[in-house]
């Protein structure tokens, strides 16, 4: 796949997770075979303010692969600013991507997110805004929802408007806002999207095996897909997608003993990033996702709950060799 200067590599695309994909996470998966990865998402307006952690979020001291970073807003202006300033800061990117799908309240709550999704003219505002300030040179992307409710399924209308406006490609998440991350995707949905626009579409949701990548890739005809959830404690599963996509020979099981020397790494890396005391209380929710499968796993996620330094990341390894003997 080329957008515009980019050549893209063949895997899925790891999505953007508030509070999930810090700089450490990002690694893990690019480093696994993700096509691309995508900061957390920033407000357009905390930007615009100069506000530090806002611009924290979008740093990348030494990205591993393509890199995109994630804007949310509600107002034309206010984007098109946001993104001049982060050019100004220097802030080093592949790909800008603009939020139009979180259903979270305190993002729609502010008409942002998914919210952008009752209203697709303004949906196009925002993506020619981005356009004008990025230039040219660089790919424009759009995540997004198949709706806001099932009365207003807007998703057609809004990819039409992103892509008549500037936008280079599609993520698009099967499920409106309403449902938030139940029940299944609609494959359908997001196969009516692919149809009606020119770009090229991800699609987004429920991916949680190689297999389920083909198939969701054969349900809508999209170009390629973008998992998220289903990738955390598991970034061996964006080299299984890879290897199925290129029409290889799936690659081993990752071992118990890789798992947790992947697992330490991960949180060792968010400790040299972030300092011991913010990064472990953010390690606990990434632990957990390791412990999936396990014997004990129950156990072993309440212990995940209780660390606090990273001393305890050893000892939590230790119990679950116990508990699998």
């Amino acid at each position: 796949m080329q957008l515009r200067n980019l050549e893209i590599p063949t895997g899925a695309v790891f999505a953007p997770m508030a509070g999930l994909t810090d700089a450490a996470c990002r690694h893990l998966m690019a480093d696994h075979g993700a096509a691309w990865t995508v900061s957390e998402m920033a407000s357009a307006k905390a930007l615009n303010f100069n506000d530090a952690k806002s611009f924290a979020l979008l740093k990348d001291k030494h990205p591993h692969g393509l890199y995109a970073i994630q804007l949310f807003g509600a107002e034309p202006a206010a984007l098109e600013k946001a993104v001049y300033a982060v050019q100004e800061k220097g802030i080093a990117f592949d790909i800008l991507d603009i939020n139009m799908g979180c259903p979270a309240p305190k993002i729609t709550n502010s008409g942002a997110g998914s919210k952008l999704l009752l209203d697709p003219p303004l949906c196009g505002q925002m993506v020619a805004a981005a356009r004008r300030a990025l230039g040219d040179e660089k790919p424009l992307t759009v995540k997004m929802r198949i709706g806001w409710d099932e009365a207003n399924r807007t998703g057609v209308e809004v990819a039409k408007q992103c892509e008549a406006n500037g936008a280079d490609l599609l993520a698009v998440h099967g499920r409106t806002r309403e449902q938030m991350y139940v029940p299944p995707i609609n494959a359908e949905a997001i196969a009516e999207i692919k149809a009606a626009v020119g770009i090229p579409v991800l699609a987004n949701g429920d991916v949680t095996s190689a297999e389920g990548a083909l198939e969701l890739l054969q349900r809508t005809g999209c170009d390629g897909v973008m998992i998220g959830r289903g990738a955390l404690g598991e970034p061996w599963l964006f080299d299984r997608v890879r290897a199925a996509l290129l029409g290889q020979p799936a690659p081993a099981e990752p071992t118990l003993n890789q798992r947790m020397n992947t697992l330490r790494a991960q949180i060792y890396e968010m400790c040299e990033d972030k300092g011991e005391w913010l990064a472990m209380p953010q390690a606990r929710s990434q632990a957990m996702h390791y412990m999936k499968g396990l014997r004990g796993a129950a156990a072993l996620r309440r212990y995940c709950s209780m660390l606090e330094h990273f001393t305890d990341v050893d000892t939590l390894i230790d119990a679950v060799y116990k508990l699998q003997e």
